[in-house]
């Protein structure tokens, strides 16, 4: 009776969701790896089983392999900003400070609002609001559009990516620091233990699993940024800010390159789950509880 209840529980509501994810996940995952052995545009009905032609392709595209460095550029730059913004503004809202709740919600809203329509909105601000401060005050810096210059474009890239992600790794820092226990730190206090020895030797140990979180998410995200790119820079100037994702798209779909870049996206997705994996791995065996 109980094996026939736990099948009838079994079906009711894990099924469903096991139907989806392989529906949305697994199935597609391994018609691209299929994908990537032919020369489908993306648009014929035939697809020649061409082997391993089109990885073979990609190794000779420079393109690709600059764009990557690119974003592995960004990530580690967007990984650490992020992470030390967020730990930072965390530690502070949750040491009493007035209007805390406050700030935590201001802090969140702009992860509330899409990578496009962020994008389009930091482009006006580069474009036109620096450009108008910079020809009032006479600032050299904010003269010409941030936007026009590969390494000032590179870096609103990684401003308007720090802002958009430092709210929510704020949200999951105050969480980890709200349930750090008040007798390790009273104790700690009692010891004579000062505010750095503090956070180093006993506030870092025990927010490690929040750590985990926030590097893991945030390197997955910088690596897979393709709205922002798309509606700020567009890889302008000269492909020069074109990041990973957007450049396997570009070959897939404007190039009718689908099989490559179906083996670009695969080289890329091999290279995002060895990198958080690793992450994770190491992460976690510096997780100690309280």
């Amino acid at each position: 009776m109980k094996s026939k209840n736990k099948k009838k529980d079994f079906c009711i509501f894990a099924l469903p969701g096991m139907f989806c994810f392989f529906a949305v996940v697994i199935v597609p995952f391994i018609y691209g790896v299929y994908l990537t052995l032919t020369d489908w545009n993306g648009v014929s009905k035939v697809k020649n089983f061409i082997g391993l032609e089109n990885f073979a392709g990609v190794m000779k595209d420079a393109q690709f392999w600059s764009s990557l460095f690119l974003t592995f550029k960004y990530v580690i730059a967007v990984v650490v900003l992020v992470n030390v913004l967020a730990f930072a503004i965390a530690y502070l809202l949750t040491r009493g400070i007035k209007g805390q709740n406050f700030f935590r919600a201001g802090f969140f809203t702009p992860n509330l609002i899409g990578g496009i329509v962020l994008g389009y909105i930091w482009q006006f601000v580069f474009s036109r609001v620096f450009v108008n401060i910079g020809e009032s005050t006479g600032w050299s810096f904010f003269e010409i559009s941030w936007l026009s210059e590969p390494n000032k474009a590179f870096l609103a890239l990684v401003l308007v990516s720090v802002w958009q992600l430092s709210g929510y790794m704020i949200l999951i820092y105050v969480a980890g620091f709200m349930g750090l226990s008040e007798d390790v730190m009273e104790a700690a206090s009692i010891d004579g233990a000062s505010g750095w020895v503090k956070l180093k030797h006993i506030i870092m140990p025990l927010m490690m699993s929040s750590i985990t979180i926030c590097l893991f998410l945030t390197l997955s995200r910088a690596f897979m940024v393709y709205d922002v790119n798309l509606s700020l820079t567009a890889g302008a100037p000269y492909g020069t800010t074109e990041m990973a994702a957007m450049h396997v798209y570009e070959k897939a779909f404007t190039s009718r390159q689908f099989g490559v870049g179906q083996a670009e996206a695969f080289i890329l997705f091999i290279i995002v789950a060895c990198i958080s994996g690793a992450q994770v791995y190491f992460t976690k065996k510096k997780e100690v509880e309280a």
